[in-house]
């Protein structure tokens, strides 16, 4: 099945060291995500970046580091966007969270698939 809507799409940049109450920051939206049924969060990892402190973020066998760029990228109708926002302002503490309207295209199984 085929739905075509228009939406809202947030990316959340941070660090992938982040935490909220002890577990990972990307692992706690995606968390709120699921609860709030949004439609779709996906998690990616950087290989490097940098932030609002400026400070170099990089993913990289040969560095000590292990705080590579994490973006979450989110996508549903500006009404569920609106319910997961004040969770965003009370848990990122570094960061950015950017929005902008989306035309979507969701592809979801058939509830009752046609015998051939």
């Amino acid at each position: 099945m085929k739905e075509q809507f228009s939406g809202c799409m947030v990316r959340v940049h941070f660090g992938e060291e982040d935490r909220w109450q002890g577990i990972p920051l990307y692992e706690a939206i995606v968390a709120k995500c699921k609860e709030l049924g949004i439609a779709e969060a996906i998690v990616f990892r950087g290989i490097e970046g940098f932030g609002s402190a400026s400070r170099i973020r990089r993913s990289s066998l040969w560095s000590f580091s292990k705080d590579a760029p994490i973006q979450v990228s989110i996508i549903d109708s500006e009404e569920q966007i609106a319910r997961l926002l004040p969770f965003l302002d009370s848990i990122v503490d570094e960061g950015l969270v950017a929005t902008s309207r989306v035309e979507g295209i969701l592809y979801r199984p058939n509830e009752h698939p046609t015998k051939s």
